[in-house]
């Protein structure tokens, strides 16, 4: 008998550890956006030309350049560059970053660089995040690249709103970044559209930010509030949008990526994905996502890439992807490669189609429902961590100073207006006024209302 019930166990143990195997090893990246609908060619027209902008930072000299894509190179002129930012400029406090004035397309824009190995700078940016995210706007996120965000718009929000009175009032505000640059460029995005009038007073639908395999930066409600704004490119298995921060997991894996996709892979599979939803401080990647698909499950070598697109509340990539392309399809140079390659495919396929009545109108509408759709589930969850948290003792809500350790500002030297004007999205938390806070009416339910933006 007790022979019998150990082989029981045994047979029980086996199957489940084959389960969770299959479960681990069959998911792919498709499979993350396999319900979205395409994404069309005017939404998308902007994602290969930020790419292209990111790409030109890392050049010395964009009249010699030497990793132009092929086959039109980086397409900016060179005459129109405003500013480029060397390390030497950045002190260590954020990636280096270029600004110029897209003429043909009326943008300024603003282009960080991706995480450099070779520094440690990078690495401390990352890692400056406590285990209580800092709180921001009614949510959450990622201390360090909030600190760099307002670093860089201390620093050249002026020259940036010099551009674009010079440009015009039609003229956008464009913030690009990728990878680490992406978080940074995410958050400065994030702040902007809080102080439109430092920036001569734009609207809000003339800022886009355009993260390129972005880190995980904000909560899942900030990541629902600016998905008008904010709008983030993935390629397929990429690991970084998938790794949950603390950020340590990344250089872990640089040494033993096996055993940490394991490891990370078995904490994902048994954590119920409600219990994930539940957590206010939980991060994700920010804004709208657009999955660039190029590769199918069970099917050899690459196809022609198509995109997808949502503002998702569940299901935004909880997983990592087990697969030997989850490092290559963070780089720049691939991601820029298809994205050109999927909307040339959209243009053509968009140019062959015979325009339905008012398609611009329709468009607009089905985004519009959308945002609204995410915006009451994100509410519904708030909803729900509300109710489950309401017999814990609140969050104590305490002020970090934006500098680097390493740099202390001294205790008599003033804050900066960029930091007076942070400091001040922190305490609206508390008074729930504005900014897009959730608040609670006399019958407990969540004002869906406040999600969206009220920016005037």
């Amino acid at each position: 008998m007790p022979a019998a019930c150990c082989g029981g166990l045994e047979c029980i143990l086996c199957a489940t550890c084959a389960r969770w195997a299959w479960r681990r090893c069959s998911h792919a990246g498709a499979h993350d956006s396999a319900s979205w609908p395409p994404a069309s060619a005017p939404d998308f027209a902007p994602i290969p030309r930020a790419c292209r902008a990111i790409l030109a930072s890392y050049e010395d000299d964009l009249s010699h350049p030497r990793w132009a894509p092929p086959p039109f190179g980086y397409r900016i002129d060179p005459s129109s560059v405003i500013r480029r930012a060397t390390y030497a400029d950045t002190a260590d406090r954020c990636p280096p970053y270029l600004i110029y004035f897209d003429r043909y397309n009326s943008e300024v824009v603003l282009a960080v660089r991706g995480l450099n190995l070779g520094r440690g700078a990078d690495y401390r940016l990352l890692l400056d995040n406590r285990p209580e995210p800092q709180r921001f706007d009614g949510g959450y996120v990622h201390r360090g690249l909030l600190k760099a965000a307002v670093w860089v718009l201390n620093r050249e929000a002026e020259t940036l709103r010099r551009a674009l009175m010079e440009a015009g009032p039609e003229c956008r505000l464009v913030f690009a970044g990728h990878s680490l640059g992406a978080g940074v460029a995410a958050m400065m995005a994030a702040v902007a559209v809080n102080c439109l009038d430092r920036f001569g007073g734009i609207e809000r639908e003339r800022v886009r930010c355009y993260a390129v395999a972005p880190a995980r930066c904000m909560s899942i409600d900030l990541a629902v509030k600016y998905a008008d704004v904010i709008h983030s490119v993935v390629l397929q298995d990429d690991f970084l949008p998938r790794t949950p921060t603390p950020l340590e997991h990344i250089f872990g894996s640089i040494f033993c990526l096996p055993c940490l996709l394991f490891l990370v892979c078995m904490r994902d599979t048994f954590m119920p994905e409600v219990k994930m939803l539940k957590d206010p401080k939980r991060l994700y990647a920010p804004g709208r996502i657009y999955h660039i698909i190029e590769r199918r499950p069970c099917s050899c070598g690459r196809m022609p890439p198509d995109v997808k697109t949502a503002i998702p509340v569940e299901g935004r990539f909880e997983h990592i992807v087990l697969s030997c392309n989850a490092m290559y399809d963070h780089s720049l140079v691939w991601i820029e490669r298809e994205a050109q390659k999927a909307l040339d495919r959209m243009q053509e396929s968009y140019d062959s189609m015979i325009p339905p009545t008012q398609p611009i109108i329709v468009r607009d509408q089905s985004l519009d429902r959308e945002y609204k759709d995410a915006v009451e589930k994100t509410a519904h969850l708030m909803t729900k961590h509300n109710d489950f948290s309401s017999n814990k003792e609140p969050y104590e809500d305490i002020y970090i100073p934006l500098d680097y350790e390493q740099n202390r500002m001294s205790s008599m030297e003033p804050k900066s207006d960029w930091e007076e004007l942070v400091e001040k999205l922190f305490n609206d938390d508390d008074e729930a006024e504005g900014h897009g806070v959730m608040e609670k009416s006399s019958n407990g339910d969540v004002n869906q209302h406040s999600l969206l933006h009220t920016y005037d």
